[in-house]
């Protein structure tokens, strides 16, 4: 027997098809895998960008793969440097110029 939350994940997988190119907040969230309130965080901080068709709000397909792009790129970079910092310190900047 399929709980609930099994039968919408495969209601969600077949409302994506090749074929559709613009995604409601809900269902970019899901293709995304992430909240709804993480979707609405991401447009506001204007890391994902949305088109309104009257006051509908969508995403489209371009621009969840340029998101996932980015990141991709994001995680492969060799530049990314760690700084470890205790907690109530601050870092001191770096004196190599």
């Amino acid at each position: 027997m399929e709980s609930r939350k099994d039968d919408a994940t495969a209601h969600q997988a077949e409302l994506f098809t090749d074929e559709q190119l613009l995604f409601t907040p809900e269902q970019a969230a899901g293709a995304l895998q992430i909240g709804r309130t993480t979707l609405y965080a991401l447009l506001k901080e204007e890391r994902l960008h949305a088109v309104h068709i009257g006051r509908s709000c969508r995403l489209t397909r371009a621009e969840l793969l340029r998101y996932v792009a980015r990141l991709d790129q994001k995680s492969a970079s060799p530049e990314a440097e760690v700084i470890e910092v205790q907690f109530g310190q601050v870092p001191e900047p770096d004196d190599a110029a």
